[in-house]
């Protein structure tokens, strides 16, 4: 048996089935948006209810609800009956996830929802089933055919559904204006969230820990107020404090190489101008960003004039942890 192959059978598969999807997608998409937007913007919550590996995928579906600011909540339908739907109020959306749109347990308790004042989404793959038909907006989440070689458990389904959830999740976060600094509100731990809340004031090296010398400098005083700071890197600056440039030990051993008597000779000559830099306001991450995507090892920091303020170093990015 060839289980790379097999592997990559099921991948193609679920993956033709979500090409197919979003070549599907219509008027019936920006008519839910529109609905979910709505239902925020009046104070109203979005709730999800699903059966079995539908309400699997609801949990994670209102998971990203909620971590995109949308205020989700998952209703399960059996306990719905029996004291749950104290979670409904008028004025909110209700997402119906169920591939068949013939689940029992959840057309049990739908006559029990529409009592509210309520907007019907249904995820379905039967666009003409009995939910369906009770539905405000149908989305279709149909599939040709499951990944799973008995034909029996939910694959490109469930695979389906879920990927529709991320589309109305990420779309209605852009029509609702949310922002990085409104999702680190909602991230606070770990590495993310201390990207997204740190500035790089609070992180980069300054005073004493940066190693600064004047333009005109030599190459040995960069290298002494780099010792002096343990830093891989010296900012070299103008009288008014304007960045001129910068000065890495990787410079140093490329032109040591050409001449060992570089140590004398101004470190202008050898130093990067217009050195990659960032704002000492902004968020760590994009830091973090500007270094990965220039592949650097250091950004020069500057303040809302121009002035060389600091330095963030991948090392120090790693010690605090926001990588």
């Amino acid at each position: 048996m060839d289980f790379l192959a097999n592997a990559r059978q099921v991948i193609e598969i679920e993956t033709g089935a979500l090409q197919r999807m979003a070549s599907r997608l219509d008027e019936s998409f920006i008519r839910a948006i529109d609905l979910l937007h709505e239902t925020l913007d009046r104070r109203g919550k979005i709730i999800v209810v699903g059966i079995g590996k539908s309400g699997n995928i609801g949990h994670k579906i209102a998971a990203t609800f909620n971590s995109t600011g949308s205020t989700a909540v998952v209703l399960n339908s059996q306990n719905a009956l029996h004291g749950d739907l104290g979670i409904v109020s008028d004025g909110d959306a209700v997402l119906l996830l169920s591939y068949s749109g013939e689940t029992g347990e959840l057309l049990d308790v739908l006559p029990h929802i529409k009592r509210f004042d309520v907007t019907l989404i249904a995820l379905t793959g039967n666009p003409k089933s009995t939910l369906a038909e009770h539905s405000d907006v149908v989305l279709d989440t149909s599939v040709d055919r499951e990944a799973c070689p008995l034909k029996l458990a939910p694959t490109s389904s469930s695979t389906a559904m879920l990927v529709m959830g991320d589309a109305l999740a990420m779309v209605l976060l852009e029509a609702r204006g949310f922002t990085e600094e409104q999702f680190a509100r909602f991230h606070p731990g770990g590495a993310l969230g201390r990207a997204l809340l740190t500035r790089v004031s609070d992180i980069m090296r300054a005073g004493e820990q940066l190693a600064s010398v004047p333009n005109g400098a030599s190459v040995r005083e960069a290298l002494v107020a780099m010792s002096s700071a343990r830093a891989g890197a010296c900012v070299v600056v103008e009288p008014d404090g304007k960045l001129a440039g910068i000065f890495t030990h990787g410079d140093f051993a490329r032109c040591y190489q050409r001449d060992p008597h570089v140590g004398d000779q101004p470190v202008a000559v050898f130093m990067t101008r217009k050195p990659v830099s960032v704002d000492a306001s902004s968020l760590a991450v994009e830091a973090l960003q500007t270094i990965g995507s220039h592949r650097i090892d250091d950004v020069v920091v500057l303040d809302s004039e121009g002035r060389a303020v600091g330095l963030v170093d991948t090392q120090d990015l790693a010690r605090l942890k926001i990588v």
